[in-house]
C-alpha cells in the first residue's frame, strides 16, 4: 500500500498520540508499505484555519490517514471529492477535555464538521469510539485499536516482590506531559496534605516527576514554584517537600526504564484520556495505578484491584490512597502484582498495528 500520514509537526514529538503514530508507521513499513509524512506546521488552534486557504490533499495515494489533531486545518480539503480513502485516526477530542463549556461548544461544532468529511475512523479506545458515535453516528467503517505497553519490557514477579518489600519511602512516579490537563497540581497538593499531616514523621513518599516542561511552560513554572514555596513553609515542620519532588523533564530510552524499575507506584490524576499510554507502561512493570474516572481510564484501571480510582481533582481522596499504600506494603505487593497482570491482557504495539493494517486493506480492496 502507499499511505500517506498527516500531522502537525515532527513525528518525533514526546506524545502518546504521536507515539502511536510512529509505531504504527514503523509496522506498516516492515511489512513492505510505502508511508510518506505530511507535515503541517504547528501553530495555536485558530491559525491552523488558514491552511484551509492553502491546503489541499495531495494525489497519488492508496489511502490516507489523517491525525484528528489536524481537524481545524483540513475543512475545506476534506470538503472536496476523495480520490482514496481518508480515514481520521482519532485518539482524543478535542471537544471531550476539561475547559468552559462555551469554548467546548466551538470546538465540538467544528470537530462534527470534521468527522462527517471522512471515510472511516481508527480509534485508540471503545471511549474515543463512543465519543465520535454521540457526535455524527455510527455509520461509517472504524476500527478500535489500543496502544501497546510493551515498549520498554516487562518486570518479572519475583522483582516486583522485592520491590515492594524494601523500606523505603514509597516512590511515586509521574508520567506525563506537565499540563493542566494530567493533573499534576491535584498530585502535588495530595503530598503537602501527606506531609502537613504527618509533618513530625520522616517523608512516607518522594515523587519523580517526568515529561516535558515545554509544551505548557507557564504551568510548569507554577508547578515548580508551588513545590518551593510548601518547601519552605513546611521547613519549619522539619518537613520540605522539594526535598522528595524532583522534574526530570522528558526521559526516554534506559533512564526511563530506570525510574519505571524503581518506581512503587504510578500516578496521573488525569482530567480527561481518550486512553492513556503511561498506564498501560507502568503496569508493565508491575506498578499500580491512581487516575481518574475521565474519559478511558477506568477501562485501564480496576478500583481496589491494580490500582484506584478517584474524581478528577480529587487531592483528598489521593491523598489517603497515597497513604493507605505507603503504610501497607501487602496491600502494594498485590495491587503490584495484579497490575503485571492486568498488562497482559492488552494487545502488543505490533498486534495493534496489524489490526490497523487489515482494516485499511479491506478498505482499499475491490468488493
Amino acid at each position: 500500500m502507499k499511505i500517506g500520514l498527516l500531522i502537525y509537526g515532527s513525528l518525533d514529538t514526546m506524545s502518546g498520540g504521536y507515539l502511536y503514530d510512529r509505531k504504527l508507521v514503523e509496522y506498516l513499513r516492515e511489512q513492505g508499505d510505502t508511508v510518506e509524512i505530511i507535515s503541517l506546521p504547528w501553530r495555536n488552534y485558530f491559525s491552523h484555519f488558514t491552511d484551509n486557504f492553502l491546503f489541499r490533499l495531495p494525489p497519488d495515494f492508496d489511502i490516507l490517514i489523517q491525525d484528528e489533531l489536524n481537524h481545524p486545518s483540513l475543512l475545506i480539503a476534506n470538503s472536496k471529492p476523495h480520490p482514496y480513502p481518508v480515514i481520521s485516526l482519532v485518539h482524543n477530542l478535542r471537544s471531550s477535555e476539561r475547559r468552559p463549556a462555551r469554548q467546548n461548544n466551538l470546538y465540538r461544532a467544528v470537530e462534527e464538521r470534521y468527522l462527517r468529511s471522512v471515510d472511516g475512523f481508527i480509534f485508540n479506545s471503545t471511549t474515543t469510539r463512543d465519543s465520535v458515535h454521540a457526535l455524527i453516528g455510527d455509520s461509517k467503517p472504524h476500527v478500535i485499536a489500543t496502544p501497546g505497553g510493551d515498549r520498554f519490557g516487562t518486570l518479572t514477579e519475583d522483582r516486583i516482590r522485592a520491590r515492594t518489600a524494601e523500606s523505603t519511602p514509597l516512590r511515586v512516579l509521574f508520567l506525563a506531559s506537565v499540563t493542566p490537563l494530567k493533573g499534576l497540581h491535584v498530585l502535588l497538593k495530595a503530598v503537602v496534605k501527606e506531609q502537613t499531616t504527618f509533618s513530625s514523621q520522616p517523608s512516607a513518599f518522594s515523587l519523580d516527576v517526568i515529561g516535558s516542561l515545554t509544551v505548557d511552560s507557564k504551568y510548569a513554572r507554577q508547578m515548580q514554584e508551588f513545590v518551593m514555596v510548601h518547601g519552605l513553609h513546611l521547613h519549619l515542620a522539619q518537613v520540605q517537600v522539594s526535598s522528595i519532588v524532583h522534574f526530570h523533564g522528558i526521559l526516554d530510552g534506559d533512564a526511563l526504564i530506570e525510574k519505571l524499575q524503581q518506581a512503587h507506584v504510578l500516578v496521573i490524576p488525569s482530567f480527561y484520556e481518550g486512553f492513556g499510554i503511561s498506564f498501560l507502561e507502568g503496569m508493565a512493570f508491575g506498578l499500580p495505578v491512581i487516575g481518574t474516572t475521565a474519559g478511558a481510564i477506568p477501562q485501564l484501571i480496576k478500583d481496589g484491584e491494580n490500582g484506584f480510582l478517584i474524581q478528577p481533582g480529587d487531592s483528598k481522596m489521593l491523598a489517603r490512597r497515597l497513604t493507605q499504600l505507603a503504610s501497607d506494603r501487602e496491600l502494594l505487593t498485590r495491587m503490584s502484582l495484579n497490575a503485571r497482570k492486568r498488562f497482559d491482557q492488552f494487545p502488543t504495539w505490533e498486534r495493534s498495528a496489524k489490526t490497523i493494517r487489515d482494516f485499511l486493506l479491506q478498505l482499499i480492496t475491490p468488493k
